[in-house]
């Protein structure tokens, strides 16, 4: 293995590392929190970090199972837009959601796992993209909403 491919395994191990260390960030988030404390609105958005928890499962999905899978939303019975994605309905609680989500890693940790990062994909609906540039997009969304479930959590506990 020549030195390139040596730093390839290192940005992909690092990559990797990163995207695990905010998917369990955001599970944590929810610890010790009831179904109504998760439910409740702490902001003027709809936004609540049940709610954030459902978006950032569908984000995955859509990443993982569309881009770079190749299967539509439609397909996949996913909402069409990040708005819709945040909506919970009276099914959604603690335990469903988090279920969900860990499914979505699982599926999304096996979509990527045979592929290069340099491996172009073509399912997303504005066009190709690298592996890589899919994990830098997640990435972005993981840790902007892991900040945010991080303050409303605070408000949470704090109230």
């Amino acid at each position: 293995m020549g030195s390139f491919d040596v730093l390839l395994d290192a940005e992909r191990t690092q990559l990797d590392a990163f995207v695990e260390e905010y998917r369990s960030a955001f599970d944590m988030t929810l610890d010790g929190l009831t179904d109504e404390q998760v439910r409740r609105r702490l902001v003027p958005s709809a936004t609540t970090l049940l709610g954030l928890l459902k978006h950032v499962t569908w984000m995955q999905r859509v990443w993982f199972e569309e881009c770079v899978g190749g299967t539509s939303r439609m397909e996949l019975g996913l909402v069409q837009s990040p708005g819709e994605s945040f909506r919970l309905t009276d099914d959604d609680t603690v335990a469903s959601v988090t279920a969900a989500h860990r499914e979505a890693c699982a599926t999304a940790r096996a979509a990527v796992g045979d592929l290069s990062l340099d491996a172009v994909v073509t399912g997303h609906r504005t066009g190709p993209r690298t592996v890589r540039w899919v994990y830098l997009q997640v990435l972005r969304e993981l840790a902007q909403h892991c900040g945010h479930a991080d303050i409303l959590r605070e408000q949470l506990l704090a109230g």
